[in-house]
Order: C-alpha cells, then sequence, then structure tokens
C-alpha cells in the first residue's frame, strides 16, 4: 500500500510538536512476518551468519539522528543498531514482538507507589563506543538532553510524566547544573523515577530513544547527530546529506553478552535514503549487485505492485506481510451540525460499506474492515464488537429509518474533509467510497479535499475543525494507552494548537477509567480494560472504525534471517544477515 505510518502523538504536549510527527504519520507503516513464511530454499529461512554488507533503501532519509531528537520506539528500524534504551521489544515475529523486555537494564522496571515510582538497574559490562563504561548518570543526561528546544522532535510523554517535566529546558540552560530532580542516580547503576502520577505503562515508555546514555563529555549539542556515541553493536562512520547516507561499522565495544535481543550478523551497514518509492521497490525486486541484499523499513508495496508481484512465485517468497496498530476512521465533531445528533451518526455508521472502503483502499490484501476503534491485536486489548452492525456492505435501510426518526425524512446533505494525498487512506478514493455508499441511504456527500498540509491544519484546530473527516491513528506502543487516550481523554482537547480529541469528547466517566487503567502494572489485564473501554466509547458513535491497514515489503534476495513483529511492523535490520 501507499505509504501509510501510524501517527505517534499521544499526549498533550505531543500536539505541539504534531505538525512535524504527522508527516510521520503518512510516512511508512509495514508488515509483520518472518522466516515461517519465507519458503524452505535457503532465502531468509536460512541460518544466519556474520559478515557482508546490508544495504537499507528508504524514501525517508533518517534526519536528526540523535537520541533525543527521535520519534522511535521499540527498536527495529536503523537507529536501534546505534541506541540501547533501558528496555526495548522482544526480537520476534508477530504478536510475540510486541513484548517488552530489558536491554540496558537487568528488567523491565520495579514500580513502587502505584507506579508513580519506577527504578532501573543497569547490567555489568556495557559500554560506549570507545571503551568507556555506560553508567546511570548516562542515561539520566540523555534523558535530560530531550527537554532542551534545541533537540525538539522526541516523544513528550516524560515532560508530562516525570515530576519537575513541565518547566525543566534541558542542560544547556540549567545553571543549578542539578538536572531533573525527579530522575534520582544514587550510584552508578541505579535510577529512580519519581512521576507525577501513576503511570503502569512506563516500561513501554522506556523503550524511547531518549533513554539512550549519551555521556555528558561527548554532547556537541545540535551538532551531536553527525556522529552520536554508540552503545549499541553499530557505530556512525558516516553520516551525508541530514541522513540522505548513512554508514554504519561494528562496534568492537558492544558485546552480545549483555544484549540477548540484537544481532550484529553484517559487518557494514549502508542507509541510502531519498529514493523513489517506486525505484526502491524496483530495485528490490531486481536485485542487481548490492540491491540482491537490501531491504527497506519505511517502502510498502502497493495494489499494482501486488498484482504484478503474484504471478512470480519467486518475488512472492520475498514479501513480508503482517500488521502495525493502526486504525482508520470517519471522524465526527459533534459541535457541528446535524453531527449533533447521536441518531445522525448512527445512520452514518450504519450506512458505510466497508468492503468498498477496503477495495478503495488497495483490496483486502491491503486493508481488513474495522467495526473497533482499537487495531485488532490482543495488546491492544481488542475486544470484537460491533455497536451498529451492518456487515462488510452496510445497511442503507436501517441508516433510513434512524434518519427519519432524527427528523430528516427526505435525507441530508453533509461534506466529508479528506486529504488529496495519494496515501490510500484519507485520500480521494477513500472518501468517494464512503460518498457512494452513503448515498444509497439518501445522504449526499459533498467532498472537500485538501492538500495534505492544510487539511492536517484543519482537522487538529478545535475552532475550524469540520463536522466530519477521514482520520487515522497509530500507537507509540502496542496498548490501548496511547490508542484511547489521545483521541478521547477530555483533558487532552488542545484549544491553542494541535488537537485530537476530533470529537472534543469530555466524559468524566471515560477520563476516571484511563487514570484507573494507568495505575495497572499487569499489562494483561490492563488490555482488557482497554478493550472494555473502547466498547463503551464505540456505543457514542462519535467515530466510524473503517479499516485497518495491511502492510506488505519486499526484500532482496540474499536476505537471512526475516524477522517482521507486530511491535512496529517494520523489517527489524538488527537481526538480518546476508549471504
Amino acid at each position: 500500500m501507499a505509504e501509510q505510518v501510524p501517527s505517534r502523538h499521544p499526549s498533550r504536549t505531543a500536539n505541539r510538536v504534531a505538525a512535524a510527527v504527522v508527516a510521520a504519520v503518512l510516512a511508512g507503516g509495514a508488515a509483520a512476518c518472518g522466516p515461517k513464511d519465507a519458503g524452505a530454499d535457503g532465502g531468509a529461512h536460512a541460518a544466519p551468519a556474520k559478515g557482508g554488507t546490508l544495504t537499507v533503501l528508504n524514501s525517508e532519509p533518517q534526519t536528526n539522528f540523535d537520541p533525543a531528537r527521535l520519534y522511535t520506539s521499540g527498536g527495529g528500524k536503523v537507529p536501534t543498531l546505534v541506541f540501547r534504551t533501558l528496555t526495548t521489544r522482544k526480537r520476534a515475529d508477530g504478536a510475540a514482538g510486541t513484548k517488552v523486555v530489558p536491554d540496558l537494564a537487568t528488567d523491565t522496571g520495579r514500580p513502587g507507589k502505584d507506579a508513580t515510582v519506577w527504578t532501573y538497574t543497569l547490567k555489568d559490562g556495557l559500554k560506549f563506543e570507545d571503551g568507556t563504561p555506560i553508567t546511570s548518570a548516562d542515561v539520566k543526561y540523555g534523558i535530560e538532553r530531550s527537554f532542551a528546544p534545541e533537540l525538539s522532535g522526541g516523544a513528550p510523554y516524560l515532560r508530562d510524566w516525570l515530576v519537575g517535566g513541565d518547566t525543566y529546558e534541558g542542560p544547556y540552560k540549567d545553571t543549578s547544573k542539578s538536572g531533573l530532580r525527579s530522575i534520582e542516580t544514587p550510584d552508578d547503576k541505579t535510577l529512580v523515577f519519581h512521576l507525577r502520577k501513576p503511570e503502569g505503562e512506563f516500561p513501554l515508555l522506556a523503550t524511547q530513544t531518549q533513554f539512550a546514555p549519551v555521556p555528558r563529555g561527548k554532547d556537541t549539542g545540535t551538532k551531536y547527530e553527525e556522529h552520536p556515541v554508540s552503545s549499541g553493536p553499530y557505530k556512525v562512520v558516516s553520516n551525508t546529506g541530514d541522513g540522505e547516507h548513512l554508514v554504519l561499522k561494528r562496534n568492537e565495544n558492544w558485546s552480545e553478552k549483555t544484549d540477548d535481543q540484537r544481532h550484529a550478523y553484517p559487518d557494514t551497514i549502508d542507509v541510502k535514503s531519498g529514493l523513489d518509492p517506486a525505484v526502491i521497490n524496483q530495485r528490490l525486486s531486481t536485485g542487481s549487485g548490492a540491491d540482491a541484499a537490501a531491504v527497506t523499513t519505511d517502502t510498502n508495496l502497493g495494489p499494482a505492485e501486488l498484482a504484478q508481484i503474484a504471478g512470480d512465485p519467486e518475488l512472492k517468497k520475498r514479501v513480508g506481510t503482517g500488521h502495525f496498530g493502526y486504525t482508520n476512521y470517519l471522524a465526527f465533531n459533534p459541535k457541528v451540525k446535524p453531527f449533533d445528533n447521536p441518531k445522525v451518526r448512527q445512520a452514518i455508521a450504519y450506512a458505510v460499506n466497508r468492503q468498498s472502503v477496503v477495495n478503495a483502499a488497495g483490496g483486502s490484501s491491503l486493508a481488513e474492515p474495522a467495526t473497533t476503534f482499537l487495531p485488532n491485536q490482543k495488546s491492544f486489548g481488542y475486544t470484537p464488537y460491533d455497536p451498529f452492525p451492518a456487515g462488510r456492505t452496510g445497511n442503507p435501510e436501517k441508516a433510513r429509518e434512524l434518519l427519519k426518526e432524527a427528523g430528516y425524512d427526505n435525507g441530508l446533505t453533509i461534506t466529508l474533509t479528506h486529504s488529496t494525498a495519494k496515501n490510500f487512506a484519507t485520500s480521494p478514493e477513500v472518501a468517494t467510497a464512503v460518498q457512494e455508499s452513503l448515498k444509497k441511504a439518501g445522504i449526499t456527500v459533498k467532498l472537500a479535499g485538501l492538500e495534505d498540509n492544510s487539511y492536517k491544519e484543519k482537522v487538529h484546530s478545535v475552532t475550524d475543525e469540520p463536522g466530519l473527516f477521514i482520520g487515522g491513528w497509530g500507537a507509540d506502543w502496542p496498548s490501548g494507552g496511547p490508542f484511547l487516550a489521545p483521541i478521547f481523554d477530555g483533558r487532552q482537547i488542545v484549544k491553542d494548537a494541535y488537537n485530537f480529541n476530533h470529537a472534543q469528547l469530555d466524559d468524566p466517566a471515560v477520563n476516571h477509567e484511563i487514570d484507573e487503567i494507568n495505575k495497572l502494572t499487569d499489562l494483561t489485564a490492563a488490555a482488557k480494560r482497554w478493550g472494555a473501554l473502547d466498547r463503551t466509547i464505540g456505543r457514542q458513535a462519535v467515530s466510524v472504525p473503517l479499516f485497518h491497514p495491511v502492510y506488505k515489503r519486499l526484500y532482496g534476495k540474499d536476505i537471512k534471517n526475516v524477522v517482521i513483529s507486530d511491535w512496529d511492523g517494520v523489517l527489524d535490520i538488527s537481526q538480518v544477515s546476508v549471504k
């Protein structure tokens, strides 16, 4: 499918950086399949071996290669080769890869005081690329750098969660040099975090690159991205064109004895970006020279390319397929008539023909019909339900009945806002499919297509938000928390910047349940509660889930040990080896 990557901005502060982050929404989702799907022909299924060069062909440059500025969670992409964090995701295929595991730390964290205090102990034998030991002070300093205005762009949670984080401006402006008092380092191995409120998902947050250690003496501020000091299996030897061409070589001071998740199989990682997606897929398909040992972490296959591949058995073996937690949906603004009437919103929910929407999004190979806001994965708390059951093709008769009850005996005319970007998500194709299905229920839909930047500005503005638009959301980690809270927590409504609570829903019962779930450190128990909350919110008809995207990506013929998890859906280059 055309580039469709989950958005990652789950908190109030995230809205302030959303202009940059929302761009990532359409920049790279992916797949989840592994060796089991690759065939037993000595390709992806073959045993990995050390040596060689892995080439990465991407459309988006790896800009801002500084752990403070990256918006990366869980690991799997290029940054995970250089930056280790307190925790990471389990490097495994599919659902198994949604589990959080220790990385620099000995465990995933020890909660105290109702999950408002979290304690971590670093492993023995951790070293930077120059051989110096990694200490708790280095991790603390790495986090503090992410608060510096000069290094903005990273995940915003710490600013919201840490005591004093909302006013701290980073180490460059900290004249006291005491740093964030809410991060204690009683010795070289221990970190203690003090939070403003209970956060049972702190171990998931600790996968973010802001938790990567940075030695204070090697910090060069905004130039640090040119040569960040590695704590992972590879170090940066060249970064040109602000991330357009990155060359990584093996870090001899990294030890697999302290890191059971990554594998440094290739000697060199050569990352080439700024390429046209069609060119990337053509190069991976042909597999000439170095491209035979190439992968992509941000370029999907589209309908036309999949049709071509379908006739080639060898290429079909080199397509990874799977899911990232993402939902595309119709968003209502109940403050705009006639969407203030619940029966109108319910009528639209019944009228939608999800099969035609799926076809418009690239077909069943690239999209699955959705009736839940939460993605259909266990880690999110997915609980199957449909508050307005109309089957795959809709129920226009039921929709007409509800419209009459709402006072619209002769139907009504509404406007649907969408992006003109060709992304198979919020684009004209999907909008037209919605328009045609609602017409059968007596609803005339006028399409308002906006250039992508204008679309984003409009739909995320409390004062200018349209009554109905096509939206999409993806989580920063596989849980219901960063999925439901930013969209439906009334305390996250932002009036003067990017707002993601499209319904401007401020339901005390919903807000309270979000707080109660956040207290849980048992993520399995929390997932069940997120699923129940999804059902509760769904009955209010403030959105109409349309589809969950399916991602498909091609990889080179000499690639072995393909691992693609449901955490981020990206082929995990820390696992790949080449022939």
